[in-house]
């Protein structure tokens, strides 16, 4: 991916491009660890419902999105039995045990709160950025078409967490702490191994 693709999801560091190659290798893999990112993303949405039902935006916003993200774990596992793969067990994300790390732990609520939608976006943002690299490298038609729908999806979540940090704190401060989190984030894509069985 080009850093003008990047720069338009707020990336500062594209993907290592021998990524897609070795997800291409190992896509039995990839899939079962795209399956559980699916999952999370529903329960991650939950989450934040049950710990904020007060913020009626927000639940009102994400309740749709748990569906979807439902949805795109179906999908992916009807991809797997269509290509006579199994599910996996799935494995420790390291890319986002690290993101978590950098999570705000006190302070005042609405920080650590601001930290969660932002981490959420992060998390939708560098999915969007494989999923397109999924969608323009693979050479399976069909898996090409396949990812760059999920890659459209996924540029709407991670703009609707940027959309729901505005609606609920100042503007400047999530600005502040959006270009923070964009350093400590593409420090971890830095020092991550480059990883074909992974999504992230």
């Amino acid at each position: 991916m080009s850093s003008s693709k990047v720069s338009i999801l707020g990336l500062k560091l594209p993907t290592d491009p021998r990524w897609v190659n070795l997800a291409a290798i190992s896509l039995e893999d990839v899939l079962t660890d795209h399956a559980f990112c699916e999952q999370k993303a529903a329960t991650s949405c939950i989450s934040l419902i049950q710990r904020y039902p007060e913020r009626e935006k927000l639940v009102f916003e994400l309740a749709p999105i748990v569906t979807e993200e439902w949805g795109h774990f179906r999908q992916v596992l009807a991809e797997m039995k269509k290509r006579g793969f199994k599910l996996g067990r799935q494995r420790k994300d390291e890319y986002v045990n690290e993101l978590r790390k950098h999570e705000r732990k006190g302070g005042h609520a609405d920080l650590q709160f601001l930290d969660r939608l932002l981490i959420f976006a992060l998390i939708e943002a560098r999915s969007c950025e494989r999923f397109r690299l999924l969608s323009e490298g693979l050479d399976d038609a069909y898996l090409r078409d396949f990812y760059y729908k999920f890659m459209v999806s996924e540029a709407g979540h991670y703009r609707l967490f940027i959309d729901l940090a505005n609606e609920y704190m100042d503007e400047e401060v999530v600005r502040t702490r959006w270009q923070e989190w964009l350093k400590i984030e593409a420090d971890i894509i830095e020092n991550l191994a480059v990883r074909g069985d992974r999504m992230h």
